[in-house]
């Protein structure tokens, strides 16, 4: 289920931001995992069943500040959003980094 994130400030001087509020003057919104959630209509207990955890792993989650890019896609992709990663240098157009996804092998029995 899509949501709409889009806010926009071009009301504060670009020279006294930081990264945070310079993306919202970009036109992103910079929201928490639990923000998204909520968003979304999700609850914790919801989270949990869809990713087949319990409802305190989702709060732990939340509340990280680094975890595997797997299992934020994961996290997303339940709340129906998908995730794409996007890399800035100065001077230069954003690059997205491409996803592959990883193949599972199965292994013949001689």
């Amino acid at each position: 289920m899509p949501c709409g994130f889009h806010t926009q400030d071009t009301s504060m001087s670009k020279k006294n931001i930081d990264s945070g509020q310079q993306a919202l003057i970009n036109g992103l919104s910079v929201l928490t995992l639990k923000d998204i959630r909520k968003r979304s209509g999700q609850t914790q207990e919801t989270m949990a069943l869809a990713l087949g955890v319990g409802q305190d792993t989702i709060s732990r989650l939340e509340k990280r500040n680094d975890m595997l890019l797997s299992t934020l896609r994961h996290y997303v992709e339940s709340i129906g959003g998908k995730l794409t990663l996007v890399v800035t240098f100065p001077g230069q157009s954003p690059v997205q980094i491409a996803h592959h996804e990883a193949k599972k092998s199965k292994t013949s029995q001689v």
